[in-house]
């Protein structure tokens, strides 16, 4: 038997009203336009309650899209998780917090993309940055924690000073500044997105000397860019061990991108019981242990650390799920890597495109998706 699961990651729909080019939700939206219904979540949460898990992140797209939300969270505090709410929070009134509140909602965190309002609603793609202020005001009004997310990038990473600062203000009680990670549309959107040498050096005392000042009345968590560093992440604490993600139309997989890989059945709740898919099926034994490795990572004594990486990125940069990440110096494949961090720092010695950020990029509508380009 396979270790008990300790999170579940639940989007519940992919509707958005933002339009963020590091989106890490599906290329092709439409093919998730069934979305589980009440009863059929209802049933999902108990089984994962009797699979061990006990956080419950509550996620999309959008969440507070879904107007059942209230009796999600209603049943998710009934079967006893720690529910965490994870929105733009652009519907996120103080009456609709009240009601999450009263149905038992535990944290609330929101996303927010630059500093400003005019760069953070020019990366969100619509108006949004006063009404996420709004909303982070009325979820500290009713006492909850407050977790504030910021996906750093190339756009908004020598704000992180600002960031900081805006974070104190609102009284968060923990931050997560987070590099983007490229899948989805940040991959598509990379050579845009991803962030200079320079610009890491200067962020890094600024973080460094906020997390030291702030220790004990805000929690930072820096989680630096991998393609920068020597080893890679470790792939979801490992491949089908501690997490599970559920998407809207009730696909159970390891991680978020998991799909993308070939030759691995995604099963569905509507199918399979959710204990039976995370002990028995191919997708979630198929990177288990070590014995899949392939070396270096086989004899390598950090493949019980990082477990060689993700397994989805080293498909989208190699072709082989089963390749070491290439993010790891020893990876036979780095210089993949090592090419996307020098054409990014001899492309742009200053951090921005042609010393200007706002004007760095563009919107286009294609159809409810992000793209950027030149």
């Amino acid at each position: 038997m396979s270790d008990r699961p300790f999170g579940l990651l639940a989007e519940l729909t992919y509707r958005c009203p933002l339009h963020c080019p590091y989106c890490s939700n599906p290329v092709k939206l439409a093919e998730f336009g069934d979305e589980l219904t009440l009863e059929e979540l209802t049933r999902v949460l108990g089984e994962a309650r009797g699979l061990g898990v006990l956080q419950l992140h509550l996620s999309g797209g959008e969440p507070l899209q879904r107007r059942d939300l209230p009796e999600i969270v209603a049943e998710a505090h009934h079967l006893g998780f720690y529910t965490n709410l994870i929105t733009s929070a652009l519907s996120l009134t103080p009456e609709k917090a009240a009601q999450l509140k009263a149905a038992g909602l535990d944290n609330v965190q929101i996303s927010i993309q630059a500093a400003d309002p005019e760069r953070s609603d020019r990366i969100a793609g619509t108006p949004s940055f006063h009404r996420k202020v709004a909303a982070a005001q009325a979820v500290k009004a009713l006492g909850f924690p407050l977790t504030l997310n910021y996906v750093l990038h190339r756009h908004n990473l020598d704000q992180v000073a600002a960031l900081i600062e805006l974070a104190e203000q609102l009284e968060a009680d923990r931050v997560e500044l987070a590099n983007t990670q490229y899948y989805g549309w940040a991959l598509h959107n990379r050579a845009l997105l991803m962030p200079t040498r320079m610009q890491l050096e200067r962020i890094e005392p600024v973080v460094r000397a906020a997390i030291d000042r702030l220790a004990g009345r805000m929690q930072i968590l820096y989680v630096f860019p991998d393609y920068y560093s020597q080893y890679p992440k470790p792939c979801m604490g490992g491949w089908g061990s501690r997490q599970l993600t559920l998407r809207p139309n009730g696909d159970v997989l390891p991680c978020q991108a998991a799909d993308q890989i070939p030759g691995l059945t995604v099963e569905n709740v509507r199918s399979r019981a959710l204990e039976w898919i995370w002990d028995e099926s191919p997708m979630f034994n198929r990177f288990r242990g070590q014995e899949w490795m392939q070396e270096p990572c086989r004899s390598c004594p950090r493949n019980t650390i990082d477990f060689g990486g993700c397994r989805c990125q080293a498909f989208l940069l190699t072709g082989d799920a089963g390749a070491t990440d290439p993010v790891c110096y020893l990876a036979p494949h780095h210089a993949i890597v090592s090419d996307v961090l020098q054409a990014v720092n001899d492309g742009d010695t200053d951090g921005t495109q042609d010393g200007s950020p706002e004007f760095a990029y563009r919107w286009v509508d294609s159809g409810a998706a992000p793209i950027l380009f030149q």
